[in-house]
Parts: C-alpha cells; sequence; structure tokens
C-alpha cells in the first residue's frame, strides 16, 4: 500500500482578479513546486481553498493538477464534504480523473460523535478503492477525530493515516502510539514537523512549502540523514513567517506571501482574501530575514 511522506505541498488554487481559476499559473506553480523538491501535490486542501469551490470548479482543479503534474510526484486532492454521500461521489470522480490519494477531512458545520465519524470514513472507504488519508482540523470543523476511531477506522486497508492539523502534539503522539503501525502519521502544523518526524510520523503537509519550498524540503531532508541539529535549525526558520500568518487568515496569509514573491497567484475568494497593507508590510520584513 503506497506510503505518504516526505514534504506534501497542499498547494494553493490559483485565481484572476475576478476570481476566476488560472489554470496556466496552476501549472507554474506545479513545476516551481516539484523542481523544489516536494514529494507529492495536495490540490483542494485547506490551503487551496476547498471551502470555496463549486463541485464542478473541484473538477476543473483535480484535472489540471493531475494533467500537470504528469505522474512525476503523487496527487492528493481534499474530497471531503459534509455529507457522507457527496464525500463518496467526489471521491469516485478523483480516481476517475486520476488522482493517487484522497483526503477526507472531517465533516464540518454539523456536530458528530466518533460513531458518527466512524461511519463517514468507513463507507467513504469501502466505496473507493483509493489510498485515504484522514484529515483533522477541529478549530476548523468542530469534530476532532479521536485516536480511538482512528484505530477501529485502520481495519480499512486503504486507510493509509491522518494528517493532524489540531495544533496539539499530545493529540499527533496518541495517533502515532495507539494506533495501528501501517498508519502513517503527517504533520499539518508546520511547527511541528521535525517534532512529528522523530517521535514516528512519516512527513507533513506544508502550507508553508507554498511560500519556502527549499527550506520546507530540507527540514524532512536533513532529518532523513541523521541531521538533527540542522534540521532544528532549518525548522526555527520559519517561526517569523507563522506568526505573520496569525494575523490574518492563515492560508490567505499563504496566499498573499506568494503574490508579494512576484507570482500571480490572485486573490483568496472573498470574504476571506488577504488585501492588508500592514500583513504585506510585515511579509516583506520575513523575506529579508530569508535573504540575510
Amino acid at each position: 500500500m503506497f506510503q505518504p511522506k516526505g514534504i506534501i505541498t497542499p498547494i494553493l488554487t490559483p485565481l484572476t482578479e475576478d476570481e476566476k481559476f488560472n489554470e496556466q499559473e496552476m501549472r507554474t506553480q506545479i513545476n516551481r513546486l516539484i523542481q523544489a523538491g516536494v514529494s507529492g501535490i495536495f490540490t483542494l486542501g485547506t490551503n487551496g481553498e476547498f471551502y470555496a469551490f463549486s463541485y464542478q470548479e473541484k473538477i476543473k482543479i483535480m484535472q489540471v493538477a493531475v494533467e500537470a503534474v504528469n505522474g512525476r510526484v503523487p496527487v492528493y486532492a481534499g474530497t471531503g464534504c459534509v455529507t457522507t454521500q457527496e464525500s463518496i461521489q467526489l471521491s469516485q470522480i478523483a480516481k476517475e480523473i486520476g488522482v493517487d490519494v484522497l483526503s477526507v477531512i472531517s465533516p464540518y458545520f454539523v456536530g458528530v460523535s466518533q460513531d458518527d465519524l466512524y461511519r463517514h470514513f468507513s463507507s467513504i472507504a469501502k466505496a473507493v478503492e483509493l489510498p485515504m488519508l484522514l484529515y483533522n482540523i477541529p478549530a476548523r470543523t468542530g469534530n476532532n477525530i479521536d485516536y480511538t476511531t482512528v484505530k477501529k477506522l485502520a481495519v480499512y486497508d486503504n486507510i493509509i493515516g491522518i494528517k493532524d492539523s489540531s495544533g496539539n502534539f499530545d493529540n499527533t503522539l496518541k495517533y502515532i502510539e495507539n494506533t495501528e503501525s501501517r498508519l502513517n502519521v503527517l504533520a499539518g502544523s508546520d511547527s511541528l514537523i521535525l517534532w512529528t518526524l522523530m517521535a514516528g510520523g512519516t512527513g507533513a503537509i506544508s502550507g508553508c512549502s507554498n511560500v519556502f519550498p527549499e527550506l520546507m524540503v530540507s527540514i524532512y531532508q536533513l532529518w532523513s540523514e541523521g541531521k538533527i541539529e540542522e534540521a532544528n535549525e532549518a525548522q526555527k526558520q520559519i517561526r517569523p513567517f507563522r506568526n505573520v500568518m496569525q494575523m490574518g487568515n492563515p492560508n490567505s496569509v499563504v496566499k498573499r506571501a506568494v503574490n508579494l514573491l512576484g507570482y500571480p497567484v490572485g486573490p483568496a475568494r472573498e470574504p476571506s482574501n488577504c488585501n492588508n497593507p500592514k500583513i504585506d508590510a510585515e511579509l516583506l520584513k520575513v523575506f529579508e530575514l530569508y535573504r540575510s
């Protein structure tokens, strides 16, 4: 079964100024990231603004991603929706398009129990024969996937692991220590990449890699070579940028940063566009730190 590892980029979705999908810039960004050494392209994640696109737009974005990557690295796609049936339908379309791995976020807005989550993920795993990552981000969904639920879900061979964006390292450790050893645990919080790897995780889905792909890749590479001190130095370098991310909607700040680097990836879809002179000024200061 496929093993997700390394630094996987939850690629932002480029838009024109009138908020239409910018296919050509998507291709440019995919090439840029693969050339920087990322281990996978993950479309329609949080940084890809999955919540902002219609069903048909999501299909088009996945099609472009699969075509542009052209087998160079695995393509992950976020296919989780609020309802189980819609999640299954979008996941089946992703398989037809040629996506390699599904990422399925827990249902959001609706309040659900752990039993509800188990039925939801079980139904998708049974309906779609693709490797599947669970995606835990309780601050956005209101629903934390408990490690006991993940342990139960390991009966499905195509459930290959979980991305933990809880920001709670103890939660990540519970996934690593108390579930099946074959399950892969990926850091979803960039400040915890090295620590997740050292605890037994296999990689990260790194929003910051949209902005600093070589730096983020170096954390994994240095760790894999046993150069822990150097990996820790690389890990610490992202702190100034992470601090700026907290000044607005984090994934909108990431998109703004890529714009300021000179790539025309466009705005985040309203109402979460990040067009704030104070944030721009702080981002430019961060860029100067990386040049020094």
